[in-house]
């Protein structure tokens, strides 16, 4: 059995199939364009590959996830030119008539991380991943299901403590002024210093800053979720960040809470790619979409 994946992220579309094993074996990717003509890419590439049972889509927001809804399947309010109000569901749906998944690029992650800790034999039931770049994305799976019955959870938009050597930069979002997404995003280094994230020394204070910021999140997540591990990802962090993260979540729990294992397995970077675990996180569940569908009992 084939299973298809359909992820919107950035500005690129892919596209790419796996078999029942969740092994990837073909992928293609092209620019996102219109509406129009980034369904015409996609439907003649699963048209070419008619095998494919099931179809996980998962795609930058704002979606409309409640089933019940009139519009869900939609890509709702976008800042993207022409996405707004968009049937990215339905259409697919209707050209291609294979069961679907649908969610947000962030949770497609997010259970692809859980996906591959089971084929690698290190089960992980519960985890948060948070991801840093142009701003703040969370997902999370809780005994195998994902969270959010409306949405991605909005980690990035929480208020953390306002760091003593930080207390006069007003953030950068556009709601919330210095929410986590507003001090740490891409957007802020812009902000302190008119240049990019990239341009600015790891020796640099703010990055220890930021770790404060970052390291409260994951103190939150610890305290609601009680996950088994956190993965942060995003282009902000690196292995230097997450070290620093790792130490400021130390002494900021100051040891109210016991971490299973090492902090180092506990906190860590993504086991691979947003993209290659994306893939991994839809065709898994185009696979559960392929089997609760009541036609394939019939």
């Amino acid at each position: 059995m084939l299973l298809g994946s359909i992820e919107l992220r950035d500005h690129n579309v892919t596209c790419a199939v796996s078999d029942n094993q969740i092994n990837i074996k073909d992928k293609v990717e092209f620019p996102l364009s219109t509406p129009n003509e980034t369904f015409k890419n996609i439907i003649n590439y699963f048209k070419k590959i008619p095998d494919v049972k099931a179809i996980g889509i998962s795609s930058f927001g704002p979606l409309e996830l409640r089933s019940y809804s009139a519009k869900y399947g939609y890509i709702t309010d976008s800042s993207r030119p022409n996405w707004s109000n968009v049937n990215l569901l339905g259409t697919l749906k209707h050209y291609l008539k294979v069961p679907m998944a649908f969610t947000t690029d962030v949770n497609s992650t997010a259970y692809g991380e859980y996906i591959a800790s089971i084929l690698n034999n290190k089960p992980v039931m519960s985890l948060v991943y948070i991801t840093i770049s142009k701003g703040v994305g969370a997902g999370i799976v809780n005994d195998g299901e994902l969270v959010g019955y409306k949405g991605s959870p909005e980690i990035g938009h929480i208020y953390p403590k306002r760091h003593p050597k930080d207390q006069t930069f007003k953030g950068t979002c556009p709601y919330q002024g210095d929410c986590l997404e507003g001090l740490v995003a891409e957007p802020a280094f812009q902000a302190r210093f008119n240049k990019s994230y990239q341009e600015v020394s790891m020796f640099n204070p703010i990055w220890d800053i930021v770790a404060y910021y970052i390291a409260q999140a994951a103190i939150q997540s610890t305290l609601l979720i009680r996950p088994q591990k956190i993965i942060i990802g995003g282009d902000i962090v690196n292995k230097i960040e997450i070290e620093k993260i790792r130490n400021e979540f130390k002494k900021l729990m100051n040891d109210y809470i016991k971490v299973d294992g090492n902090l180092d397995d506990y906190i860590t970077l993504p086991s691979n790619s947003s993209k290659k675990l994306s893939i991994v996180g839809n065709t898994s569940l185009a696979k559960k979409a392929y089997y609760a569908n009541d036609d394939v009992y019939a």
